[in-house]
């Protein structure tokens, strides 16, 4: 069950057989349903997952109702709030399962407790979180400088394995737009072909 985190930990960090049994320790196994959520905005994100199988979407609703996707989350990656689960703050977002997943999930006291007693886990942590930043930046770059068809392809090459287990309105949301607008410029790639 520890094989897939212990070799996502083991890129960055080296642990000690006794750092791991810690770790483990207090790691959480749960099995969600898909179409449940994780997370609901107003609520307090008290974990941070990593997914061993499944498929999981973080998301925004704004005040007209219309849902923004933030991101796409498979096997091998960690989901959470960051800003709520750090500031132990209630989260603006949602966190819900695409398809059924099992997760190892580690809740905000048990990391203190992990920070304290094993402190190499400290730089781990801020590796995710570096890269998360990274990839908003990306995001919101692209938003602002490159065209529906541009950010669709980009998404079709950055995560082609995400393509067929996620409904293309969801993918319209991530990418910015609406469902009927990603259905004409998909149709007017395939007859530019």
């Amino acid at each position: 069950m520890f094989e897939q985190i212990d070799q996502s930990i083991a890129k960055h960090i080296q642990l000690t057989p006794e750092e791991s049994a810690l770790f483990h320790s207090l790691l959480k196994y749960k099995k969600v349903r898909k179409k449940n959520f994780l997370l609901q905005e107003g609520e307090v994100c008290d974990f941070e997952a990593f997914i061993l199988k499944g498929c999981i979407r973080s998301y925004y609703i704004n005040q007209e109702g219309t849902e923004t996707i933030l991101l796409f989350a498979v096997e091998g990656w960690w989901v959470s709030d960051l800003s709520s689960f750090s500031e132990q703050l209630p989260s603006n977002m949602f966190i819900e399962t695409i398809e059924d997943c099992e997760l190892l999930m580690i809740d905000y006291k048990h990391k203190m407790e992990l920070f304290e007693k094993v402190p190499k886990f400290e730089r781990f942590f801020r590796i995710l979180v570096q890269r998360s930043l990274g990839v908003l930046q990306k995001r919101f770059y692209a938003s602002v400088s490159q065209t529906a068809e541009e950010r669709y392809l980009a998404f079709t090459e950055k995560y082609p394995h995400i393509m067929q287990r996620v409904p293309q309105h969801q993918i319209a949301r991530y990418i910015g737009v609406s469902p009927e607008f990603l259905s004409k410029v998909r149709s007017a790639m395939y007859k530019n072909k």
